[in-house]
């Protein structure tokens, strides 16, 4: 950030490594949008439960892949260690799984509000992604995931996997634009 002196921050320059190390956020978004997207064809083909498990344990996978995809894509994955930020992507990304506690609760009674709940805890998640990467667009793929949660469970057709397409999509379409911001701000 620039301050009102007109001096860039700590933070801004913490802000710009993580957006360059990680993309804007670019494959571990896919990685996530195509896990979901597994997730959801899976309850479609095979059964909503082993979806269910499928987007469970392919979450966990979720920082190996992106790391193993921001190396075969020639990014360093990695940021200076005086980085402020690094301690917060880190904190973040253990409250998706811990909240998925939540999901499994949810699911004994309402087993349909599975891919909704989880859209819920996932653009939550995504909430401080707007301090990390200091990119805005977080801040509305957020909003996206977490009203399109609640609608989906309150008021959107009854289709299991509904929740699972459209929050696949989601991640990966805001995967190429957050892409796109950084390589357009590396060009300047």
């Amino acid at each position: 950030m620039i301050d009102k002196a007109g001096v860039i921050t700590r933070v801004s320059i913490d802000q710009k490594e993580m957006r360059s190390a990680f993309l804007g956020g670019f494959a571990g978004q896919l990685v996530s949008g195509i896990i979901w997207l597994i997730s959801a064809g899976i309850s479609v083909a095979v059964t909503p439960n082993l979806g269910m498990v499928v987007l469970f344990f392919g979450c966990m996978g979720i920082f190996p892949l992106t790391q193993l995809t921001l190396k075969l894509i020639g990014r360093s994955a990695k940021v200076n260690k005086e980085n402020g930020l690094w301690a917060l992507g880190s904190q973040i990304a253990f409250t998706v799984p811990l909240n998925f506690l939540l999901v499994g609760a949810i699911i004994l009674f309402k087993p349909e509000w599975f891919f909704p709940a989880a859209m819920i805890i996932v653009g939550t998640h995504y909430l401080p992604f707007i301090t990390l990467y200091g990119m805005r667009m977080f801040a509305l793929l957020a909003a996206l995931l977490i009203l399109g949660g609640v609608y989906f469970a309150l008021y959107g057709p009854q289709i299991f996997s509904l929740g699972g397409w459209f929050t696949g999509i989601m991640l990966i379409v805001f995967a190429f634009i957050g892409r796109t911001i950084v390589l357009n701000e590396e060009k300047e």
